[in-house]
């Protein structure tokens, strides 16, 4: 996919997005719409997987350890092809195989069950641990709140991966500097995130706009070339991008929005998606 293909369809993953958190009455925008770009860059460009063939053995894997943000995820693999769109508005409803956080023995595609914060990394760490015993070339991502990563087991993880030279393994950190209580430094700053993962030997690279696709690009290309470390993206993102009165604030981490409220989400959508399609 070029440039303007992955907006257009990022665009789509947070219409989808908006849609299932105001079908369910629950849920948490704020964090789906800021990694909907990195959602869209991974599923659509950087990772090996096949919608017809979802166990196979050889692609590449992906933990969302901020499993709360399930909406963009199941968003992207709904847009992936990975089952239908219109799955997406059974969201937290009963009966429904799209739960809360990511059911990986229901949903096609998802290949860790998650949400309890911190637990992600490690599970992503097994996994890129599995392909190098075996020989096997498939990469493993996984991606991190900012404010999950105060959480002890993250770093535990972390430096088994970097004591180990976990070349196939990518960390992705979502740093929009919100967390439900406000912003990390006023919970518990994580900050300098770069010098962190720096001190538990991985290769750090800092994205200035992770809501920027030739900017994400770069990073991706950049992780893979990397050897001998395992790499950690910290993407400084928008929580809420593309709604204009969810970006940056915190009281839409875990937020349905009301009637009136997804009409106007969506109209703010709908005339970026327009705009996206006279480039």
């Amino acid at each position: 996919m070029n440039k303007l293909e992955l907006q257009k369809t990022a665009n789509e993953v947070r219409k989808s997005i908006v849609t299932a958190v105001h079908a369910a009455k629950a849920g948490h925008p704020g964090g789906s719409l800021s990694a909907a770009d990195i959602f869209t860059y991974l599923y659509f460009e950087e990772m090996n997987v096949n919608p017809e063939n979802p166990k196979d053995p050889d692609r590449d894997r992906f933990v969302l350890s901020k499993g709360h943000t399930a909406p963009g995820y199941y968003a992207a693999l709904a847009e992936r092809g990975f089952f239908p769109k219109e799955d997406l508005k059974t969201l937290r409803h009963l009966g429904s195989y799209l739960q809360g956080h990511p059911d990986m023995k229901h949903i096609p595609g998802v290949d860790m069950s998650s949400g309890s914060l911190g637990q992600g990394v490690s599970a992503a760490v097994g996994m890129a641990l599995s392909a190098k015993l075996d020989g096997k070339s498939y990469r493993t991502y996984a991606l991190t709140g900012d404010g999950e990563i105060q959480e002890g087991q993250i770093w535990e993880a972390a430096m088994f991966a970097g004591a180990r030279n976990l070349d196939n393994l990518c960390v992705i950190v979502d740093n929009n500097n919100l967390q439900i209580d406000g912003t990390i430094e006023e919970v518990c700053s994580p900050y300098p995130i770069d010098k962190k993962f720096e001190a538990f030997n991985f290769h750090v690279i800092n994205v200035a706009d992770g809501n920027d696709m030739d900017q994400l690009k770069a990073a991706f290309d950049e992780a893979k070339a990397t050897k001998g470390q395992p790499t950690a993206i910290i993407c400084k993102t928008v929580k809420g991008k593309g709604v204009s009165f969810m970006e940056n604030q915190a009281g839409w981490h875990g937020k349905a929005p009301n009637d009136e409220q997804y009409a106007t989400a969506m109209e703010e959508l709908e005339k970026a998606g327009e705009a996206l399609c006279q480039k």
